[in-house]
């Protein structure tokens, strides 16, 4: 089983910045990909950035030049760094894995969230 460890989110003021953090863990052999999804009341989770094992990244439009994702291999980290936020980024950011054990079994995990919060 892995286990995701998440960390930053919070309260910030719109034009600011923050920083996200996900680590998983547990057995794992390759991380496929990591990423981040947002949520608001009364809608769907929704993808804001991934980073594949190969390095390429995908972001949702509105956050496009905004938002940076990375990723540290060893550890099994993805980071993501938002800059220039705005109130329409608040919500519940939930991290996801897709990763494939020593078994060559894949499946995708998914975090707790954690919640942004962006004041005008």
């Amino acid at each position: 089983q892995v286990q995701l460890v998440e960390s930053g989110g919070g309260l910030v003021q719109a034009g600011g910045s923050l920083n996200l953090s996900c680590t998983a863990s547990g057995g794992i052999f390759n991380t496929n990909a990591m990423g981040w999804f947002r949520q608001v009341p009364g809608q769907m989770r929704l993808p804001v950035a991934q980073i594949f094992s190969n390095g390429n990244t995908n972001y949702e439009q509105d956050v496009q030049g905004r938002f940076t994702i990375s990723r540290d291999s060893a550890s099994n980290t993805a980071y993501l760094e938002m800059r220039m936020v705005t109130p329409d980024d608040t919500g519940v950011y939930t991290c996801n894995v897709d990763v494939t054990f020593v078994t060559r079994q894949r499946k995708t995990f998914w975090g707790r969230g954690t919640q942004v919060a962006v004041t005008s």
